[in-house]
């Protein structure tokens, strides 16, 4: 059976997913089988593994740092807020159904030994199981049903590294205070404190480290810097919505939707070296772009009326309309069409109308589509024309089929032999996450440059598996620099 090791942290977004992929790539560059594990996650960002099942994007990120292949069986509970009170809940890669808070509350309770065969088959599959936590483990009101933080800890049976993260302010008192609201055998487990995000110079923390060892009797494990990488994020906390680059030739927005989902699909696009991308939620921030991309959404009707009440529909129909082209992934292609209906009550129910760019139709159907899928862009009567050839590879999370309206054309032809998408004039739209992160998203940009009359000769960007890889070797340089890994081996029972 494998060792294991979790790491929690004193709020969302303190770099637990990071410390756990650099941690997986450290124990994998030291010889060792390894996985990653997060009982339940919530998060817009998914993917679809080869057996066309859904898990979060962070344990497919931590499975790449591992150097495994992504399995369902590091994430069996994903959880996909479709409203502020509810969230689709998908077990096993598979959807389980629409819940309430309330009622998940309730229903999670049946769901322990599911977690616990998930992590079982995984811990005899490899040498050792870097476990993540969700949140906090001191949310009080929620330690007795808890199957992701010291609950999955107990059914393990690991210790536990706590991250603090200093650029939010307050990290000392937020250590202290987690480890102060946990129950004493809770608190046992903890192995050692980490401080993450720090700009400066660490000696200056030093008095402050020394006090916080004193009062907690933790051992702090070392202090991680702020570390500028480009690796895929977990959920719309991302800093990535606040990051601006300098004036490039190709100004390309990204609509940032309220649950905005997928947002790495554009992670390959934003490394090219013309592009300069931004992501948008106020009308008066769209400016005059060169390219409009409507991303995924987990509710594309909620959505599109947030982007009818805010302005941001018209502001986009009328840069439409002047011939600035507009492409849609998913629901954003959804929301491009005439209609959208939804006669099982799927999303909210009843019918909406779209932005009426692109000449189809949409039904809501209970039924998810979730297959990865490889295609190639086909001709057509279109600005994206020159297009035509270029290949892609991604996967498909959607519940809807859309129909074209005579004389629209589909986008580009799966290996399947099924078509894929519609454009029409100045207006795309895909299913296809991960479009954008091959040859499709190349062509697009020199289709781009061509159109602003720029020259087309740039070179591809970075092979995007080799570039990931030079990431999480940088990311697992910093863990060893900046953390005693000696200590936590030890405190892993490993030495």
């Amino acid at each position: 059976m494998a060792k294991s090791l979790m790491v929690q942290g004193t709020a969302s977004n303190a770099g637990k997913s990071l410390l756990v992929a650099g941690l997986c790539r450290v124990f994998s560059q030291d010889g060792y089988s390894v996985a990653p594990f997060k009982s339940q996650n919530m998060a817009l960002n998914s993917y679809i593994t080869g057996e066309g099942l859904e898990m979060g994007r962070a344990q497919v990120m931590q499975a790449e740092a591992a150097g495994v292949a992504p399995s369902v069986l590091m994430n069996p509970i994903l959880l996909k807020p479709t409203n502020d009170m509810g969230s689709q809940v998908i077990v096993n890669g598979e959807v389980a159904g629409q819940m309430s808070a309330a009622a998940y509350f309730e229903y999670k309770r049946q769901l322990r030994p599911l977690v616990l065969d998930a992590y079982r088959q995984l811990a005899a599959r490899h040498d050792i199981i870097v476990i993540e936590g969700a949140g906090s483990p001191a949310e009080i009101n929620l330690q007795d049903d808890d199957i992701v933080n010291m609950g999955m800890a107990r059914m393990a049976d690991a210790p536990v590294l706590l991250i603090g993260d200093i650029d939010r302010g307050g990290v000392f008192a937020s250590l202290y205070g987690t480890l102060a609201l946990l129950k004493e055998s809770e608190r046992r487990r903890v192995g050692g404190l980490i401080i993450n995000k720090f700009r400066g110079d660490v000696d200056i923390l030093r008095p402050g480290l020394k006090q916080l060892e004193e009062l907690t009797k933790k051992p702090v494990l070392g202090v991680l810097p702020y570390l500028p990488l480009d690796i895929d994020d977990e959920d719309s906390l991302s800093d990535r919505f606040q990051r601006t680059s300098g004036p490039q030739p190709l100004d390309i927005v990204v609509i940032r939707l309220p649950r905005i989902s997928n947002f790495t699909d554009f992670n390959a696009l934003s490394r090219l070296s013309p592009v300069g991308l931004r992501y948008v939620e106020r009308a008066a921030a769209i400016g005059d772009p060169d390219l409009i991309i409507l991303p995924g959404t987990k509710n594309t009707m909620g959505d599109l009326l947030w982007l009818r009440q805010n302005g941001l529909e018209a502001a986009i129909k009328k840069i439409a309309a002047q011939g600035a082209p507009v492409l849609g992934i998913c629901g954003g292609y959804q929301m491009l069409g005439m209609m959208l209906h939804d006669p099982q009550g799927v999303e909210q129910g009843g019918s909406m109308r779209g932005l009426e760019l692109l000449p189809t139709d949409t039904v809501f159907e209970p039924h998810k589509v979730r297959t990865q899928a490889t295609g190639t862009v086909l001709t057509s009567d279109s600005q994206y024309a020159e297009l035509a050839g270029s290949n892609f590879a991604g996967y498909e999370i959607h519940m809807g089929q859309t129909t074209l309206h005579q004389g629209v054309q589909p986008f580009a032809v799966l290996a399947d032999g099924r078509k894929d998408g519609a454009v029409y004039n100045n207006i795309c739209g895909s299913y296809v996450h991960g479009l954008l992160d091959s040859e499709t998203g190349l062509a697009l940009t020199r289709l781009l440059l061509r159109r602003k009359g720029l020259p087309d000769t740039m070179t591809a960007g970075p092979d995007t598996a080799q570039y990931k890889e030079q990431q999480y070797d940088a990311l697992a340089a910093a863990v060893r620099q900046n953390l005693d890994m000696e200590q936590i081996y030890y405190i892993m029972g490993m030495l």
